[in-house]
């Protein structure tokens, strides 16, 4: 499950030294929330018998693994790597005891290949109430509040400030204007990425929603 990588030579990098600046002088994690129309991603999933949360998972995975910024990490002697791809650590919640499962799916291209991946890793793991052990590295963050429509969000990753995959969060959609509109969250560090990259981001994620069909 753990994808092939390279190594980065901070000297070969055209970000090699802003990297190294914000890392060693400026550990900054940005923030952004934006809201999303999913109108068409509702549409899509209903169409295809699929579940909403898991093909959300697929979209914004898809979008991630499209840039090699948000692939960044570190290996386990501690070098800066790039990863060839990265899948999602999401969370599964129990509402009969409101508690959670939080595992990996692998990431596949392929939409409804990764949506019965998805089901089956929850299945699979349903009686857990814990982060399942053993996960590989190459992932990012995902989560959701589908309780509540929020205007932002944020998550403080207490580490020694090195954690550089994205922590895409979301929250409930609601009909505004006749369009399904749902607030969706990037945390990413400020070492791997800048406000264009976040923005392309959603600009992206929306433009892959609309495409469906």
């Amino acid at each position: 499950m753990e994808s092939k990588y390279t190594k980065v030579d901070l000297n070969e990098w055209s970000r090699g030294s802003l990297f190294k600046s914000y890392i060693d002088h400026m550990r900054i994690v940005m923030s952004l929330t934006v809201d999303i129309d999913v109108s068409n991603l509702i549409g899509f999933s209903k169409k295809n018998s699929l579940k909403f949360y898991p093909s959300m998972i697929w979209v914004v995975s898809k979008i991630v693994n499209g840039h090699d910024e948000f692939k960044y990490g570190w290996d386990r002697d501690g070098d800066l790597i790039k990863w060839e791809s990265i899948s999602p650590s999401y969370v599964d919640f129990h509402k009969e005891d409101e508690n959670f499962t939080k595992f990996i799916t692998e990431f596949s291209d392929d939409l409804f290949e990764f949506h019965s991946q998805c089901m089956a890793d929850m299945e699979q793991h349903k009686h857990q109430r814990s982060f399942v052990e053993n996960q590989p590295l190459n992932f990012f963050d995902v989560s959701c509040l589908p309780w509540v429509k929020y205007r932002h969000f944020d998550v403080h990753v207490f580490d020694e400030g090195k954690f550089l995959a994205p922590v895409i969060t979301w929250g409930k959609y609601e009909i505004e204007h006749g369009s399904y509109m749902m607030p969706v969250t990037m945390n990413i560090h400020h070492a791997v990425a800048d406000g264009f990259h976040l923005s392309r981001f959603f600009i992206e994620v929306q433009e892959l929603i609309d495409s469906l069909n």
